[in-house]
């Protein structure tokens, strides 16, 4: 039988230079990986750093798959319609996926009513070498180098799913959460998630299932 092998992303931690992962692997309580890429924020192309943000701020970093899509669109308008609610928290705001800065800043700038995204302020992230994506283990889609062939095979399109990160202060990812392709996520359930960290690291108390500010 042929040797066919399945080749992940690698993770790379500020404690391990190469830590192989899978699409399973959590990053909770670890580092998060920090990144250099092109960003398109208010307008214009920018070069954007994570570390510029960690020690700064809470951070959510969402990944969603494609511009010019349909669930994509309704999830980045609702993170900027709660954009303040965000700052409020101390909390800084970064979209990412896999897509080219030039096609963040077209999509920029469609209308809303013609599906595109123009109106959101905060930076999304080009992610066009998939890099970024590879370092997170969060990659769609698979390779499978046949060595008997000498060839790889691409199984599914190697586009981000859904994952959203919340960081803490110090850099360290404390939630992370996944939906597939079709399934778009809560603001509001990220919102309570920051609301439940500041709480326990201002109070010192836990916060069980279905924890609200006001409970």
């Amino acid at each position: 039988m042929a040797d066919v092998r399945i080749l992940t992303g690698l993770t790379h931690c500020e404690e391990s230079e190469e830590l192989l992962t899978t699409m399973i692997t959590t990053l909770v309580t670890h580092p998060a990986p920090l990144f250099q890429a092109k960003a398109v924020y208010e307008q214009q192309i920018e070069d954007f750093d994570l570390a510029d943000l960690v020690g700064k701020h809470y951070i959510i970093l969402f990944f969603y798959p494609k511009d010019f899509t349909f669930v994509c669109p309704t999830e980045l308008h609702a993170f900027q319609d709660h954009l303040e609610e965000f700052k409020r928290r101390d909390t800084a705001v970064v979209a990412c996926s896999t897509d080219s800065e030039y096609a963040h800043l077209a999509w920029l700038q469609m209308p809303k009513k013609q599906g595109g995204i123009q109106g959101v302020k905060y930076p999304i992230v080009a992610d066009i070498n998939k890099t970024i994506s590879e370092r997170y283990g969060i990659l769609a889609g698979e390779c499978i180098e046949d060595e008997a062939m000498g060839k790889i095979h691409v199984v599914g399109e190697r586009v981000a799913l859904r994952w959203l990160f919340l960081i803490d202060k110090q850099g360290i990812v404390q939630h992370q959460v996944v939906n597939s392709m079709p399934l778009g996520r809560s603001t509001k359930e990220a919102l309570r998630m920051v609301d439940a960290l500041q709480f326990f690291e201002h109070h010192g108390e836990i916060c069980p299932a279905n924890w609200s500010p006001s409970r």
